[in-house]
């Protein structure tokens, strides 16, 4: 199966100095036997990040937004994965639509509130955290 993760980051730099606030999303992808298989080498890919890179530098924390689980890749026709759709402010809410059609949108309502999102209205689930060392 191929597995597509979306995930949501939120540094807490800001604590230093405001400019060194981030937050943002991406995406990973990966063919695995099964879903559990598919989660552990998200972390697993997550974690090289942040030892190669600058990407989750500091006190961060990640998000799972959306879990896609696909058989294989459309050959036909093209499919949508990701829609967003963000009005006004960036501080302001915005929608984010996983695999929209016309069977079904997908989209959920995401809104930061205190270096936290919150999907339709609710808590998202922490991820990953790295501490600041």
């Amino acid at each position: 199966m191929i597995y597509i993760g979306k995930f949501l980051h939120a540094t807490d730099q800001q604590r230093n100095q405001e400019e060194n606030r981030r937050h943002g999303e991406f995406n990973l992808i990966i063919e695995a036997e099964n879903e559990t298989a598919a989660l552990e080498k998200f972390r697993q890919r997550i974690s090289e990040f942040r030892e190669s890179s600058d990407l989750f530098e500091g006190d961060c924390f990640i998000y799972m937004a959306h879990f896609l689980e696909l058989e294989e890749f459309p050959k036909d026709r093209a499919r949508m994965l990701y829609y967003k759709s963000i009005a006004g402010d960036p501080a302001m809410p915005y929608i984010s639509c996983s695999v929209p059609s016309g069977k079904a949108d997908g989209c959920k309502i995401l809104n930061w509130m205190e270096n936290r999102p919150s999907l339709d209205g609710e808590d998202a689930n922490l991820f990953f955290h790295f501490k600041a060392e």
